[in-house]
């Protein structure tokens, strides 16, 4: 399984986390994720734009002058599409621009991204961060500290809490960009040219996709882990005690049945 990196409170990559099995074995498809990320892009267009038609526009309710006689063209409102201050034709009018998009292919479209930023190494977990009052400064030598694969901007940060204080002692800083792990959506992730994520938001979105909590595990175990068991968590290399009382279990029992 792909493992990304764990940072400790100091921001230092102390320890590898292994991904869900859904998003280690996604396969990414810039197709799905280019349909999702102009769907909700047209999504968060507002639409409220509105001009008013001829029969909404206050005033013209009589002839300006009479219809013939005067030498001028008829008229039969000032508040016509050709008076100034008339009413507008086919103007824009309220409207929802978002289109459908299947729920499948949106959430093999995030898994994407977010396999995209595994492949690249441009993704790291940050652990349990305890911190009580906001701070700037905290939050900067944080980063400083992190590997050079997240000096990449702008950075996005996915938290649990919004309005804690890990969230608002990033959001400080320049190209940093605080998300929610509720609110954390396809185009976010691609818009982001590194992602630092809380464990316990990465852990949601984890649960969220159908994947297994992520495990902790030093560089040289994730490496020499790369197959899972069925429920999705690396299986830790055998130690040879384990192995020899294994292996006498089994001539016990092979002793056993030839009695």
């Amino acid at each position: 399984m792909t493992a990304v990196a764990l940072l400790d409170s100091e921001g230092r990559a102390t320890a590898r986390a292994l991904v869900g099995e859904q998003i280690a074995s996604q396969a990414i498809k810039p197709h799905l994720i280019h349909e999702t990320v102009v769907a909700e892009l047209a999504w968060r267009r507002a639409g409220t734009h509105a001009t008013r038609t001829r029969a909404e526009v206050r005033g013209g309710g009589r002839k300006p002058w009479r219809q013939k006689g005067t030498g001028r063209a008829r008229q039969g409102s000032i508040r016509s599409p050709q008076w100034t201050g008339g009413g507008v034709v086919f103007g824009p009018q309220p409207r929802r621009y978002g289109g459908k998009v299947n729920r499948k292919v949106r959430a093999q479209a995030f898994r994407s991204a977010l396999r995209a930023h595994v492949e690249r190494g441009t993704v790291a977990l940050m652990d349990a961060l305890e911190w009580d009052v906001p701070s700037t400064k905290r939050a900067a030598a944080y980063l400083a500290n992190a590997p050079e694969e997240l000096a990449a901007r702008p950075l996005l940060v996915v938290v649990e809490d919004l309005e804690g204080a890990v969230a608002r002692s990033f959001r400080n800083l320049a190209d940093v960009y605080v998300l929610e792990a509720g609110e954390l959506e396809t185009v976010d992730v691609m818009a982001g040219r590194s992602l630092l994520v809380e464990r316990s938001a990465w852990e949601r979105l984890a649960g969220e996709l159908g994947a297994t909590t992520p495990l902790e595990a030093s560089p040289a175990e994730a490496a020499e882990t790369p197959q899972a068991d069925a429920a999705g968590v690396g299986r830790a290399p055998q130690s040879e005690a384990g192995a020899a009382g294994e292996r006498a279990g089994e001539d016990a029992a092979q002793g056993e049945e030839a009695e």
